[in-house]
């Protein structure tokens, strides 16, 4: 069953009380980039930053910058797509932390839509943590794959839309053995 069709609003908090620490941790400059430098190196060099985080939403911030670049002068769309992953990942990553059974995730499907040159930094808003939250807890209650669809807009600092792009992120709570 896909959260989609779940009707009962869910929070990560309730779905995993750890989910406070992982916020703490993202909101914490140096531990965060410590954090990035240790297990994504690559978001660490491109300079994304979380610049909000909550039960429900996400945002992370992509620097306009020479490292990010590419030869048409605008940030590379990888960079991009990097920084869109990081705004729903984060939720995902906070509904899973240390949980007990453990939650395998990861990215099975990727859309986008680029729909303006992204010469200053980009900002991608993902609000979805509700539906995360309720798609960890099917998973925690079947142990089967469960999928759910999240999309994550990126901005510039008119407010003018970048990049809308749309991530199927899957969860399997982990047999106890």
């Amino acid at each position: 069953m896909n959260a989609e069709n779940t009707k009962q609003k869910m929070s990560l908090l309730a779905v995993n009380p750890q989910a406070k620490k992982v916020m703490k941790l993202l909101t914490n400059s140096w531990k965060f980039k410590l954090y990035l430098l240790a297990k994504l190196p690559m978001a660490f060099l491109a300079g994304l930053r979380v610049t909000h985080i909550d039960a429900q939403t996400c945002s992370v911030s992509v620097p306009y910058k020479w490292l990010n670049t590419n030869p048409f002068q605008s940030t590379y769309f990888a960079v991009l797509t990097m920084a869109a992953e990081l705004s729903t990942g984060t939720l995902a990553l906070c509904g899973t932390y240390q949980n007990k059974p453990s939650v395998a995730m990861l990215v099975t499907n990727l859309t986008a839509e680029f729909s303006k040159k992204a010469k200053e930094r980009v900002v991608f808003t993902c609000s979805q943590g509700d539906e995360i939250a309720a798609t960890i807890a099917q998973t925690l209650q079947t142990g089967a794959w469960e999928s759910i669809c999240v999309e994550t807009v990126g901005v510039n600092a008119q407010q003018e839309e970048v990049a809308r792009m749309q991530f199927e992120w899957s969860f399997r709570a982990k047999k106890n053995l």
